[in-house]
């Protein structure tokens, strides 16, 4: 069987691209088509497979503009020739699904989000973005937004990586999916005794609007404790502006320095919305509870007075009201050590190959 993994842009390793290794993993002679492909920035399973770009990654500085070119990725992805193979998973979150599969293809998406920029979040990108762009996204998101929905007959079978994701495909596509959790390496964590824990809190990810990293840092400047944040991103520079002398910048850091601060911190903070959200299971990997924004893909990973504890409004006084909460909680983090192994690499592969051998037997039939 000849396989294609389609995957929007491959110029990290986030929550995405550890997908698309594990589904190296289980197909190790796919081929991988995607939009730009940066070789450094990728581990070396995803390395070792034949990458295929489209030619928005002969335009212009393409590692680091390629969001600019966002309207020619339909056409370019419907220019990528995909004859010859039997089975095409798409990873979508970037426009990724759209491709022509051959006829005689099953064609199955992971579905990370509907493009977030085209449907839920249109109205928070547009209004941070500078004038020029303001005006431009209306028509330019209208033609995605439709291309999108009309290509989403293009595939056979959607998986999604979150409940809060297929209620997106249904609202949008009119699809039904099944869902399957992404894979966490939870191996890679380990809880310390109880006794080398430090006197701070952590909070980790890309520093984007939408995860509304500001919050934590207006409430640990409004108390005094201290807290810690690891991560790059836009808001960078703001937030650093922002921080009081207990908050500390640490930007993006390697992993060993991540590891150490998951397991040595009190708890997690988790104040944005998310798909999914593989952060919160690395802390409970970690031995951490974590105190999240009770919306979207993290209420089905933290669970209630076990392994942390949830705020219901997106203030610094609801947030501030979850940690205290929190530490008076009696939570074992064994609890959380054994919650987050359910959410594994080797149990996403084998839900996933089940699931496609299922679908390849449905359509071929």
């Amino acid at each position: 069987m000849k396989v294609a993994i389609i995957h929007y842009w491959l110029v990290g390793m986030r929550g995405g691209e550890k997908v698309i290794e594990a589904l190296c993993r289980m197909y190790p002679e796919a081929d991988i088509f995607t939009h730009v492909y940066v070789r450094d920035a990728v581990s070396e399973t995803i390395a070792s497979h034949k990458v295929t770009t489209s030619f928005i990654s002969r335009l212009p500085r393409p590692a680091r503009s390629y969001k600019s070119y966002l309207p020619l990725m339909p056409m370019a992805l419907e220019q990528l020739d995909l004859r010859g193979y039997d089975l095409v998973i798409s990873s979508e979150s970037g426009p990724s699904k759209g491709i022509i599969p051959p006829a005689g293809a099953v064609h199955v998406c992971y579905c990370h989000s509907p493009m977030r920029y085209v449907w839920n979040m249109f109205h928070d990108y547009r209004d941070r973005t500078g004038l020029l762009k303001r005006i431009l996204m209306p028509p330019l998101s209208h033609y995605i937004r439709n291309w999108d929905a009309v290509s989403a007959n293009r595939v056979h079978e959607f998986v999604a990586n979150s409940r809060t994701v297929a209620q997106r495909l249904r609202t949008y596509y009119r699809r039904d999916s099944t869902v399957i959790h992404p894979p966490v390496d939870t191996a890679a964590f380990a809880a310390v005794p109880t006794d080398e824990l430090e006197d701070y809190h952590l909070m980790v990810g890309e520093l984007v609007r939408y995860k509304r990293p500001e919050l934590a840092v207006q409430a640990f400047n409004r108390t005094g404790r201290r807290l810690v944040v690891i991560g790059g991103g836009e808001m960078l520079a703001e937030l650093r502006a922002m921080a009081g002398p207990t908050v500390t910048m640490m930007g993006s850091q390697p992993f060993d320095v991540l590891r150490h601060h998951y397991a040595h911190c009190r708890a997690l903070i988790f104040p944005g919305e998310e798909d999914f959200g593989i952060v919160p299971l690395e802390a409970m990997a970690s031995g951490r509870p974590v105190v999240a924004y009770g919306r979207g893909g993290a209420t089905e990973t933290v669970v209630e007075g076990v392994t942390g504890t949830f705020f219901r409004e997106q203030t610094v006084e609801a947030l501030l009201e979850a940690v205290d909460r929190c530490e008076r909680m009696d939570l074992r983090p064994e609890d959380a050590v054994a919650h987050a192994a359910g959410f594994g690499t080797e149990r996403f592969m084998t839900e996933m190959r089940g699931f496609i051998d299922a679908a390849l037997e449905r359509h071929r039939n």
